[in-house]
């Protein structure tokens, strides 16, 4: 039975030209919760994200929130937040009128651009060229997007990269917040500190196929930290 703002991955698999990038991949991202999708490059997380996010289709299995498609929600913002491939704007344009274009094409109010620029600290760079942000404003651009809809579902592809010490302090809290309040969270990344700091639940992901699942204490219950769960799992290609 599918449950309720649940994030579903179900026996997902993906070939592109005799090569199995993704082979039989399960898991779930529950509401409330942050999940943690982790993974060395080319294991397959950004396959399975793209797939979820309606950006690829699978050669098997499914990726749904709840058991809905992302390609089947009229106003998917209102349904999904996501910050994946960078802000994906024309570079002279500005913030605000970047944020207008995709709130009227989800049929989202305007006042919530004000609220996401406020949320994520940008209200300054609000008439600020696209072009001109750094790294890190652009991820909390990227940030501020995926919040327009104040969507049940986050999904964030390395979202502390380019952020400062303060601005990863700021999204540790930022995304405690979003799970407090009953959202489902599922965020990838390499920064294996930063993830044991605000995760819940962990998957990790291995040459196509998930090597360990579980909520976090209970993986690192026998092991000291999560950078020695990942590399003993990713670079000897153990199980757990």
């Amino acid at each position: 039975m599918t449950k309720t703002n649940t994030i579903n991955i179900s026996n997902l698999s993906k070939q592109h030209h005799q090569k199995q990038i993704l082979e039989n991949i399960s898991f779930e991202a529950k509401a409330g919760r942050i999940t943690a999708f982790l993974g060395p490059n080319g294991a397959g997380k950004s396959s399975t994200l793209r797939i979820l996010l309606g950006l690829d289709r699978p050669s098997a299995g499914t990726a749904t929130f709840g058991n809905q498609n992302y390609r089947h929600f009229n106003f998917p913002l209102q349904v999904v937040g996501a910050a994946f491939d960078g802000i994906g704007g024309v570079p002279s344009r500005k913030v605000s009128t970047h944020l207008k274009i995709i709130a009227t094409s989800n049929n989202i109010p305007k006042d919530r651009i004000s609220e996401v620029l406020t949320s994520v600290d940008l209200s300054h760079k609000s008439h600020s060229r696209l072009g001109t942000l750094s790294l890190g404003e652009g991820q909390r651009l990227g940030i501020a997007t995926a919040l327009l809809g104040n969507p049940q579902y986050l999904v964030f592809d390395e979202p502390t990269n380019g952020l400062d010490p303060m601005g990863i302090k700021w999204f540790r809290n930022f995304i405690r917040k979003q799970a407090d309040l009953g959202k489902t969270v599922l965020l990838s990344s390499h920064y294996l500190t930063e993830i044991e700091a605000v995760a819940d639940d962990i998957v990790v992901i291995n040459k196509g196929k998930v090597v360990a699942t579980g909520e976090l204490h209970e993986v690192l219950k026998n092991i000291e930290t999560l950078e020695d769960v990942f590399f003993s799992l990713t670079e000897g290609g153990g199980q757990a």
